[in-house]
């Protein structure tokens, strides 16, 4: 099943480090290792879809595991 979110991108320093997804709800997404590197930049806003993977673990464990399927950058910090 496929979800829309939007939130802001974080690097959290667990582990080789994570890529997260907070929501503004204050929701913390995982992000699955793979995602476009043009997401991943700290502080950027973005709307995001995606499936929660409720079959990968990861050594971070923040949050539940979001494959991105694609997303719009909405402005960066």
């Amino acid at each position: 099943m496929s979800i829309t979110l939007t939130g802001t991108i974080q690097h959290r320093d667990i582990g080789t480090g994570a890529w997260a997804l907070v929501t503004d709800e204050g929701v913390t997404y995982e992000i699955l290792r793979g995602a476009d590197k043009n997401l991943l930049k700290v502080g950027q806003k973005a709307k995001v879809t995606g499936q929660v993977r409720e079959d990968v673990m990861t050594v971070a464990m923040i949050g539940p595991v979001l494959e991105v399927k694609s997303f719009e950058a909405l402005s960066s910090d």
